[in-house]
């Protein structure tokens, strides 16, 4: 760990359980957890579905305030749970959003929290990455523990053909409804947009 307090990957989860995870007396003295801590909660609480867990406080700016981040790797089945355990034990979370890209196999999903919202000093960006199969394209919806993130939601469904499962309200946002079925503009494979369907501006106007 450098004098930033920063931590890179590659410890494994037993160096986060054993040297960032607090005891129960100073968790319940503590409201405020540090990103090297959080990153121990998380290990300690969600095991081997976890993964690649980098912590990191990193100077900004003129006076030197602290950019926190925590990032990681996770088995979507613990999406829900991790949700729910951020805000029953540590804080309500913020989504910032939920990004997405094709990387070929499989699809890759990032939600972006923030943990102390707001706090000066405190506020936590973490960032957690869902790897999932094409040939098994879902994720669970978190609409009902936080219900801002429908739209990042309805995105991911429509852009990349992610089935989010039990979202209440799977309308059409970004596109139109007469966009063809089984296309999603921001897929890399045979479900991308057709080179037919692009418009040259040149060509059409405005």
């Amino acid at each position: 760990m450098g004098e930033t307090g920063e931590v890179e990957g590659g410890f494994g989860l037993r160096h986060y359980i054993e040297r960032f995870t607090p005891s129960a007396e100073e968790f319940l003295r503590k409201k405020e957890l540090t990103p090297q801590e959080l990153a121990g909660w998380f290990a300690e609480k969600f095991g081997e579905r976890v993964r690649d867990i980098v912590a990191k406080e990193k100077p900004e700016g003129t006076k030197g305030a602290l950019r926190r981040t925590i990032w990681m790797n996770a088995d979507r089945e613990i999406l829900r749970d991790m949700i729910r355990s951020l805000i029953d034990e540590i804080h309500y979370p913020h989504l910032s959003v939920i990004s997405g890209t094709d990387e070929g196999e499989k699809v890759e999903l990032q939600y972006h929290i923030q943990v102390y919202y707001g706090e000066r000093a405190t506020e936590t960006t973490i960032s957690v990455r869902f790897a999932l199969p094409k040939d098994d394209l879902w994720i669970d919806s978190i609409c009902d523990l936080i219900p801002g993130a429908l739209i990042s939601e309805r995105e991911k469904q429509e852009m990349l053909g992610v089935d989010v499962r039990n979202i209440y309200d799977s309308r059409r946002y970004f596109l139109p409804d007469d966009f063809p079925q089984g296309v999603y503009p921001w897929r890399k494979d045979e479900t991308g947009i057709k080179p037919e369907m692009v418009r040259k501006l040149s060509e059409v106007g405005l």
